[in-house]
């Protein structure tokens, strides 16, 4: 597989991840503060300093999506970079204590959210393939 290949599908299950992450916290904070429509809790994602670990999730995300929706193309050495990023986020490295606790609190807590992170870290355990490859 090559480096385009495998950050398509690396994004792909980061999308998964995030979505159980969001989905595991929404019930936390519904148990809470009572159920919230998709809006209100959109809102809340947005705005409180409690979710902000999660937009590392959400902002490499788009970071890839915009990257592969340039009209002139993009460089090997771009897919690379995201691909880096992905495996520090993932692996919780070059981080914040705060990130590295939520995540791995949710990940203890949430079995579909740890079953997605270990997918993820499977396929990105790949050695890097060479640029252009």
């Amino acid at each position: 597989m090559n480096n385009t290949e495998l950050l398509k599908e690396s994004r792909n299950l980061l999308l998964g991840l995030h979505k159980s992450l969001v989905d595991f916290e929404r019930s936390i904070y519904e148990g809470m503060h009572g159920t919230q429509t998709g809006g209100q809790f959109l809102n809340v994602l947005l705005e409180d300093a409690d979710f902000a670990w999660l937009r590392k999730f959400s902002t490499l995300i788009v970071d890839i999506d915009e990257m592969f929706a340039q009209k002139d193309g993009f460089a090997d050495d771009s897919v690379e970079a995201h691909l880096t990023k992905l495996r520090e986020l993932i692996g919780m490295t070059n981080t914040d204590e705060e990130f590295i606790a939520k995540y791995q609190g949710a990940l203890q807590q949430d079995m579909d959210a740890a079953a997605k992170q270990g997918e993820l870290r499977s396929l990105l355990s790949q050695p890097p393939a060479i640029a252009g490859g």
